[in-house]
């Protein structure tokens, strides 16, 4: 609420400068604050009495939105990246893999490695938890596993996430 839109009694008045100018009418502070050529804006309003403060009102609300996109730029979303590997891969094609995971981890996102079992496959899932294993340990220098492999239905899956 700004000038004439507070309808309070009375408030607790803060300068233009910070400094307590005491508890007074509404009309009083907004006497102050036009003589100063400044808004009267209620900064608190569940407090007893209200607070306002002289402010300029523009100004603050440039502020405000300044101070919001700068939050919004600093902010990052993690994305999970999936890297599939079966039960019969072969070292080479296990490395290129791994380099994949790198790449995408020291981008900053999370690697979820799922292990993709087919038809007979199915039978083999514990001989084939290892390759989990190997894969885990060959980015143990970049990566920590942040969800142990599990089986899910015909997928063996684990998460990696950056090293802090």
């Amino acid at each position: 609420m700004i000038n004439d839109q507070i309808r309070d009694r009375e408030v607790r008045l803060i300068g233009e400068d910070g400094e307590q100018l005491g508890i007074m009418s509404a009309r009083e502070a907004l006497k102050i604050a036009a003589e100063a050529e400044l808004d009267l804006v209620k900064i608190a309003p569940t407090a007893k009495p209200p607070v306002c403060k002289i402010i300029d009102y523009g100004k603050y609300r440039y502020e405000q939105a300044r101070k919001e996109k700068e939050a919004k730029k600093k902010q990052r979303t993690v994305e999970i990246k999936e890297v599939r590997l079966s039960p019969n891969i072969d070292t080479n094609d296990l490395n290129t893999k791994v380099n994949n995971a790198k790449k995408f981890i020291a981008k900053g996102n999370k690697v979820k490695v799922t292990l993709r079992f087919r038809g007979r496959e199915m039978a083999h899932v514990q001989q084939s938890r290892h390759i989990l294993d190997d894969f885990a340990e060959m980015l143990s220098e970049v990566a920590v596993v942040e969800k142990a492999a599990k089986l899910e239905g015909r997928n063996m899956s684990m998460v990696l996430t950056e090293k802090r």
